[in-house]
């Protein structure tokens, strides 16, 4: 059996929600067992990029400027500017905000994400899972990228959304989306 056919994500955790009328911020927060500057290569930079987040990019996140982001699932790229890229504090572009900080030999990693708030649970389970697999390569134990339709179909996703649903207090969505009954 496979690290990745292993792989179970833990318990909903480390997450909340601000809320601001409509406009939603998931923030997540994961403590890992690597040095800052480990884990800003890995949010920066497009080759480790590709090992684990939900989508790619076409250049480095880690200076200030314009890159395009691919997202998995999207039509194609979207360009995104980096507003914010002090290494190895703070990253900003689009609607996402990370911050390392030094910890316990580690590093506290945080993200804001401004996502509509019927997907918000389902936002922290992607996330989630996402981190999961940053810690592992960032270990030297990869398990593979598991995002988009992946990972909905991932056993353990749908629990994830099911448990950051009932914490947030919304209703989780259903996905896939059910067919229409025939009539």
């Amino acid at each position: 059996m496979t690290d990745r056919e292993q792989y179970t994500p833990g318990p909903a955790s480390g997450a909340r929600i601000r809320k601001d009328g409509e406009k939603w911020t998931l923030i997540l927060v994961r403590e890992l067992r690597h040095p800052p500057e480990k884990v800003w290569q890995a949010l920066t930079d497009p080759v480790h990029l590709r090992e684990w987040a939900p989508f790619e990019a076409d250049g480095s996140l880690g200076t200030v400027g314009t890159v395009n982001l691919t997202w998995v699932g999207a039509r194609g790229p979207l360009e995104t500017i980096v507003k914010r890229a002090d290494a190895p504090k703070v990253l900003e572009y689009d609607d996402m905000r990370w911050e390392l900080e030094a910890f316990g030999g580690g590093t506290r990693l945080t993200l804001w994400h401004n996502i509509d708030r019927r997907f918000i649970s389902m936002g922290a389970a992607g996330w989630h899972i996402c981190f999961d697999v940053l810690d592992r390569l960032l270990s030297g134990t990869p398990i593979g990228r598991i995002v988009g339709g992946d990972a909905i179909e991932f056993g353990g996703w749908q629990r994830l959304n099911a448990e950051y649903a009932q914490q947030f207090g919304v209703k989780a969505p259903n996905w896939p989306p059910e067919a229409p009954p025939n009539s």
